[in-house]
This record gives C-alpha cells, sequence and structure tokens, in this order.
C-alpha cells in the first residue's frame, strides 16, 4: 500500500475532473469545469503543476491528439486518470469516508 493514502483536496478536483470528461479532459476543459467547481479562477500554474506532479506519480497521463484542430503547433493533450489513480481515488474516499462516519454526532 502506498505511503499516504490521503490525496490533496485540489488533486481529488483535478482527477475527477478529468474522469467526468472522459474524452474531452484537454487543459482548457479541464480548467474551465475547475472553475465552476471551485467556485474561483484556477491558475494554469497551477493545473499544470498539480498535473505534472500526479503524473510524476503515476497517477495520470495522456495521449497527444494526433488529429487535432491546428494550435499553431502546439499538440493537444488529453488527460486520463490511470488504474493506479483511480485506485489512490478509490482509498482516499474510503479514508474520508471513515473520519465523516466517526463524526455523525457532530453534525446532527
Amino acid at each position: 500500500m502506498p505511503k499516504s493514502v490521503l490525496l490533496g483536496e485540489f488533486e481529488q478536483l483535478v482527477m475527477l475532473t478529468i474522469l467526468e470528461l472522459d474524452e474531452k479532459a484537454y487543459a482548457i476543459n479541464l480548467r474551465n469545469r475547475l472553475n465552476e467547481i471551485a467556485g474561483r479562477t484556477v491558475s494554469r500554474g497551477a493545473l499544470y503543476r498539480t498535473l505534472d506532479r500526479l503524473s510524476a506519480k503515476g497517477y495520470v497521463g495522456w495521449e497527444i491528439e494526433t488529429d487535432a484542430p491546428d494550435r499553431s503547433g502546439h499538440p493537444r493533450r488529453n488527460f486520463y486518470v490511470s488504474k493506479r489513480g483511480v485506485e489512490m481515488l478509490r482509498l482516499s474516499r474510503e479514508k474520508l469516508m471513515g473520519l465523516w462516519d466517526g463524526l455523525k454526532g457532530v453534525f446532527e
């Protein structure tokens, strides 16, 4: 089992949004959707740093779209959550739900 099971809030948001967008999980779509979810502006830098960190951990990957419209020579990356990433989301959710269940009396 990995050393840390809990993913950070923004990491979870990014990964869940990638899963939600599926084949349309391009950076601009991710950022727009995250802006809606977070209720604030998500900077390109914060998004790309998080994507790079998740990629380095093996939780997120991308494929270059070969038939994308001309973007001034810049390829468009379609992001996806790896099997390992899905497992980390599941474990993180499990741990958080366990904590929430243990605090039911506080919120009733």
